[in-house]
């Protein structure tokens, strides 16, 4: 039973995190890092997607010169995987392969030919008052 964190991003920075579980999840079991994909696979109705990156259960990030969906311990200079080292330093991680397995847990989407603008609010203080707003509408029906 696959299930997945689903992050996708628009052009302009937005962000949409959703879950999918079994059956919804079903369609992205075998596809790869840089796969474009239909989004009415994961339900929404806008444009296409491409798969960017992800990461397992444990942390451990995808990296798409790494054919399958294996862990591997791989010799690195630069790139996913690597965080600030000088130059000239290589080190050896332990790294998950291209392909999207049962055992993934976070992928990373961006949305393409359209925004997220329909599911998101534009602010945080937008979201913030409708919530209070509701919050004060449900103190006087109380009272």
């Amino acid at each position: 039973m696959a299930q997945f964190k689903l992050v996708i991003s628009d052009s302009k920075g937005k962000s949409l995190s959703q879950e999918l579980r079994d059956r919804s999840a079903q369609p992205l079991l075998g596809s790869k890092i840089g796969d474009v994909l239909d989004s009415s696979v994961i339900g929404m109705n806008q444009g296409k997607i491409k798969i960017t990156g992800g990461s397992d259960k444990s942390g451990t990030p995808m990296r798409q010169d790494i054919h399958g969906g294996v862990k591997k311990y791989v010799l690195l200079s630069k790139g996913v995987g690597m965080r600030n080292v000088s130059e000239g330093t290589r080190i050896r991680k332990l790294i998950r392969g291209n392909m999207i397995t049962e055992e993934i847990f976070q992928l990373n989407c961006r949305l393409l030919d359209a925004n997220l603008q329909e599911k998101i609010p534009e602010s945080k203080n937008e979201a913030d008052a409708s919530t209070s707003k509701d919050k004060e509408a449900d103190k006087k029906e109380t009272k």
